[in-house]
């Protein structure tokens, strides 16, 4: 079997989304995704991927994911070609579990477990939609206060207490919340006020008040604080018994991060921006990662994230892949929760997921009182739809062996 095609889709609508799909010479295709700078992660994967990839076996998955590592510049960076990689490596993974027939979670070991707890990442249904540039605290957040069912990025602003009742009613037991995000961003990340600093714990009286000791709750600081200011708050925070405080500051100094990590009882969860077992290994081997989160669409994807996860596991620390991204990393992120022994929880994005993942992909992993389920075709178990590339708003860039 060899590689024929490598297409990326990019959609207008969605416009911070790459996908990919691998097209061989016995029919099968295989579909990655990538998250941020789509552009460049297609000129990647055209300009240096493709002519590595056409005309070569594609079940030669580790073999394609260290020639193509070597290929970045940063080796460890999160950037566009590691990117590009990732959603390579999905694909890959894709076709191979076509050939065997079998779904991904049992290509790599099998099933550890039969569903895997979820929480909700409390966005919105633009989240992540948008171009960058926004500021992460309203990233998504609809201008004009659209109305739907899940609009859970405005909820935890506002209706936290709501917003709980809400969640648990459906079973989810954990929700990732961060009002601390205007304040850093006003700051620079080096100082939030006592009056600022009370009002970003509103959100956690109330769901406290609401459902007591009923909901994990899970503080998303999107790297933006420096070592001091960070530490003040993880004071404050911690009467509220936090399930994990995530990303705190720039994951670029694994000394500041166990420092923090030894600050606190609360577990750092560091980090959907690293990329690679070698950056996950510092970490680790430093004690500042009380759970590995890696996001597959930027670690390297599944192969790198399965590697991870073991290293993990091998420093008695669970992992619990990243996703807020888009429904291709969903769908592989939940493979890898299933499979590895020491997951421990998978992210979701109810609005997300019950909303426009729906219009670009077949099927969706299925999602019950608070757990996610397996899917049971072969590979991923989900396609692109058929109409995708033939919207209005599709960008379509094939490279095929004829090109080389």
């Amino acid at each position: 079997m060899k590689i024929t095609a490598v297409e990326t889709i990019e959609l207008d609508a969605f416009s911070n989304l790459i996908w990919l799909q691998i097209h061989t010479d016995e029919g099968l295709t295989g579909l990655g995704e990538s998250f941020f700078g789509p552009r460049a992660v297609a000129g990647y994967i055209h300009e240096t991927a493709a002519p590595l990839l056409l005309g070569r076996n594609p079940l030669l998955i580790d073999l394609h994911s260290h020639t193509l590592r070597n290929t970045t510049v940063g080796y460890s960076s999160s950037g566009a070609e590691m990117r590009g990689l990732s959603a390579v490596d999905i694909a890959l993974w894709d076709i191979f579990g076509q050939v065997m027939e079998q779904p991904i979670h049992q290509m790599l070991g099998g099933l550890s477990r039969d569903r895997i707890r979820t929480y909700n990442t409390c966005a919105g249904y633009q989240y992540v939609r948008k171009k960058s540039g926004q500021s992460t605290s309203n990233w998504g957040l609809n201008e004009d206060n659209s109305p739907g069912p899940y609009e859970d990025l405005d909820a935890f602003l506002h209706r936290a207490d709501e917003l709980a009742e809400s969640l648990l009613e459906q079973g989810i037991t954990g929700m990732k919340i961060w009002p601390f995000d205007p304040y850093a961003e006003a700051s620079n990340g080096t100082y939030i006020s006592s009056p600022d600093l009370d009002k970003a714990l509103e959100p956690f009286r109330m769901i406290r008040k609401a459902v007591g000791n009923k909901m994990d709750i899970m503080v998303e600081f999107h790297s933006l604080w420096n070592l001091p200011t960070a530490k003040r708050i993880f004071a404050a925070l911690e009467p509220f018994e936090p399930y994990w405080f995530e990303d705190p500051v720039k994951m670029n100094n694994a000394d500041v991060l166990a420092d923090l990590a030894a600050s606190t009882r609360v577990p750092i969860t560091a980090s959907e921006t690293l990329a690679t077992r070698f950056a996950y290994r510092e970490f680790l081997s430093k004690g500042a990662i009380g759970v590995a989160m890696p996001d597959l669409g930027w670690v390297g994807g599944i192969s790198e994230g399965k590697k991870v996860a073991t290293m993990a596991e091998a420093h008695h620390v669970p992992v619990a892949p990243h996703d807020c991204t888009g429904p291709v990393v969903f769908t592989a992120s939940v493979h890898l929760s299933l499979n590895a022994p020491n997951a421990l929880i998978q992210e979701s994005v109810r609005a997300l997921y019950t909303g426009w993942y729906k219009e670009v992909v077949t099927e969706l992993p299925r999602i019950k009182d608070g757990y996610i389920y397996p899917m049971t075709d072969p590979g991923l178990g989900t396609q692109l739809k058929p109409d995708v590339i033939k919207r209005a708003d599709a960008t379509v860039i094939r490279t095929t062996l004829e090109d080389m």
